[in-house]
């Protein structure tokens, strides 16, 4: 992973994310980065962007739910304000208007890798 690479990752989901008018990047620049950081190491490492807060397990057939934007990501915004690992948020938590609080795994745990 380049690290130059990370910049221009972040602002295409960010207009990808904006462009729905229902998701938006973490307010927080230098965590979303972060995220960012992971999601390129483990596409770089698996062949795909998996959640950097969730195990992969490396093959993609048992990660596709967590290939980001994971399939938890909708309910969790809608639910809670953001996705698990607050990449995503909802636009009152990008506004400041709700708090990011840390939420509950939906991932089953017959898919988690513990």
């Amino acid at each position: 992973m380049n690290e130059a690479d990370i910049e221009p990752y972040y602002e295409t989901l960010k207009k990808t994310a904006e462009a729905t008018d229902y998701f938006f990047l973490n307010p927080d620049k230098e965590f979303a980065l972060s995220l960012c950081r992971g999601l390129l190491k483990n596409r770089e490492r698996y062949g795909y962007a998996s959640c950097p807060c969730r195990l992969a397990f490396g093959k993609i057939e048992r990660d596709r739910d967590i290939i980001c934007p994971c399939v938890y990501r909708e309910p969790d915004v809608r639910e809670f304000g953001t996705c698990f690992c607050a990449l995503y948020v909802s636009k009152e938590a990008s506004e400041g208007k709700r708090g990011i609080v840390p939420i509950p795994e939906r991932r089953p745990p017959a898919l988690s890798r513990r």
